[in-house]
């Protein structure tokens, strides 16, 4: 009884630090984004002009960057996490290769942001260079081929976040009743349609929360975007400018921070983005339960 009542003690002191820990993080931000606050007020938003030495900091490039690229690589990863999806949770769910490929997704998820990076780095973004080249002398497109901007960090997203939507879709097919798919195939159903019409319906909400984690997983992402995404502070007009995302501008600019204005924009922007992952995948988790209860 000791022995039970030690171990639910320490469980509850574990989760009880969790929380404060939680807590404690977002009133640190908040206390130090209040001269932002205070400051700038709703132009923080709404601005599009960055200048440190002319302390004006509008955030609208970086809010339109992260969004682009977060959903973008949304709708780059989803054809490629559902088929996946599909592969391991209906079609092959034993086997070498089932087991094979099952393990390649985990270890897409496990690669450090970094190495995502530089093969963006060094791989990818001549790729992209020459593909703009190609567009550009076409008469198709009108940028510098620089091959760095957001369509390359995209492209890098995708790959990251496949693993996460893949897994979570993997694990609602595998929860589809037998007996809705046995009614359908005892109907005249064909595997495509049972997918189709039974299982991809009974599916959706779960399929949706692993999305909505992807995207939290996306927003927040910090290195591999840096790298690649070419870091310009001002308003992309096409998926192929260089740009800024929330995560990258922190990450290029805090340590160079030129004053305390500066700094506690960072923190701002810092603030915004924990609220709108911490929001993001809350609502994913959400949804998950409710379709796990079903």
């Amino acid at each position: 009884m000791k022995t039970d009542r030690f171990f639910n003690n320490y469980l509850s002191a574990t989760s009880l630090i969790v929380i404060l820990l939680f807590i404690g993080l977002f009133f640190t931000l908040v206390y130090s984004s209040i001269p932002s606050i205070k400051t700038f007020g709703f132009k923080f938003y709404t601005g599009t002009n960055w200048d440190p030495t002319t302390l004006e900091y509008g955030s609208l490039p970086f809010f339109v960057g992260t969004l682009i690229t977060s959903f973008l690589a949304l709708l780059i990863s989803f054809p490629f996490s559902i088929m996946i999806a599909l592969y391991l949770g209906e079609y092959f769910k034993n086997g070498f290769l089932s087991e094979f490929l099952k393990s390649m997704v985990e270890l897409l998820a496990g690669i450090p942001s970094v190495v995502y990076g530089l093969w963006g780095l060094f791989v990818l973004v001549p790729i992209i260079r020459g593909l703009e080249m190609k567009l550009v002398l076409a008469g198709i497109l009108n940028v510098p081929p620089y091959g760095l901007g957001m369509f390359t960090a995209s492209i890098i997203l995708a790959i990251m976040i496949i693993p996460y939507t893949a897994s979570i879709a993997r694990e609602v097919i595998t929860l589809v009743p037998n007996d809705l798919k046995e009614a359908a195939y005892s109907m005249g159903a064909t595997r495509y349609e049972v997918i189709k019409k039974v299982i991809l319906p009974y599916c959706s909400s779960g399929i949706w929360a692993g999305v909505l984690l992807s995207l939290g997983r996306a927003l927040g992402e910090t290195m591999a975007v840096t790298m690649v995404i070419g870091n310009r502070n001002y308003m992309p007009k096409t998926i192929f400018d260089p740009a800024n995302t929330l995560a990258s501008l922190i990450a290029g600019e805090f340590a160079e921070s030129v004053n305390k204005i500066h700094l506690s924009s960072l923190i701002h922007l810092a603030l915004v983005l924990f609220i709108t992952t911490a929001m993001t995948n809350m609502l994913g988790k959400l949804i998950i339960q409710k379709t796990s209860v079903r």
